[in-house]
């Protein structure tokens, strides 16, 4: 299999690289990725100005920009042939929840499924403020695992898996678990600040703590140690609600 290769944490990322030497077994690896770290990025797209994309060894390319940027402009003209896969990651950082609203790591592959291609995002349960090591190599094992069984049993055609790996040595998970979101509650405030110069500046606030992260959810199964694997739909229609819109749009015209 050919894989594009993407992220949100920037091209020098240990993520991204342990992913590549994870696929490298498999198959052809590409790279395209941010030329710095551009978490909380989503689905962004730079329109405002060109992107200068630059070869750093073979099959790498650094892009000033955007997650989607990467894999959009990888496969709309900057690839020779087109890959089978995109896959995105591994972050440096769980995306569970609503983090998935805001995650580059995420959008990179929801971009590769807009455009066509089966896509996976992978995450490690990293904790900046708590964790000391970050177990790539356990979410190598199931990188692999995970790849090779979708190269027989391939993704439907809307779906995107979101895959979280616990930060523990391969020995201490406990297996998989497919899972539903959980949620987060509101965010922190929003924090203010002043620079050097007495010019107020701010902050966004930190993620809010779990709300919803019983049984079932992506937060339960990394809190329990197992690898959470969460099918994600790209389309976003609410069809329980279509007859009742339609019912009293009747009415106002």
């Amino acid at each position: 299999m050919h894989f594009l290769v993407s992220n949100d944490d920037g091209i020098q990322a240990k993520g991204i690289k342990a992913l590549a030497a994870a696929l490298q077994s498999l198959g052809k690896v590409t790279v395209y990725a941010p030329n710095r770290d551009r978490s909380g990025a989503s689905n962004s797209l730079t329109l405002d100005r060109p992107v200068r994309i630059s070869k750093t060894e073979e099959n790498w390319y650094s892009v000033a920009g955007t997650p989607t940027d990467c894999v959009h402009m990888a496969l709309t003209g900057l690839m020779k042939e087109e890959p089978d896969m995109v896959v995105s990651g591994i972050n440096d950082a769980a995306n569970l929840g609503d983090d998935v609203i805001y995650s580059g790591t995420v959008a990179a592959a929801i971009e590769g499924r807009y455009l066509g291609l089966p896509a996976v995002a992978f995450s490690l349960a990293f904790e900046h403020n708590k964790d000391r090591h970050r177990y790539f190599d356990t979410a190598q094992f199931f990188v692999q695992k995970i790849i090779t069984h979708l190269q027989s049993n391939p993704l439907p055609k809307d779906t995107i898996l979101n895959i979280n790996f616990p930060n523990l040595p391969l020995e201490k998970v406990k297996g998989i678990k497919v899972t539903r979101f959980g949620n987060r509650h509101k965010a922190e405030n929003t924090v203010k600040d002043t620079d050097p110069r007495g010019r107020k500046i701010y902050w966004i606030g930190v993620a809010g703590p779990e709300a919803d992260a019983g049984e079932g959810t992506d937060f339960h199964a990394i809190n329990q140690g197992y690898v959470s694997i969460t099918p994600m739909q790209v389309d976003m229609t609410k069809y329980s609600l279509m007859d009742e819109l339609k019912q009293w749009s009747e009415k106002i015209v």
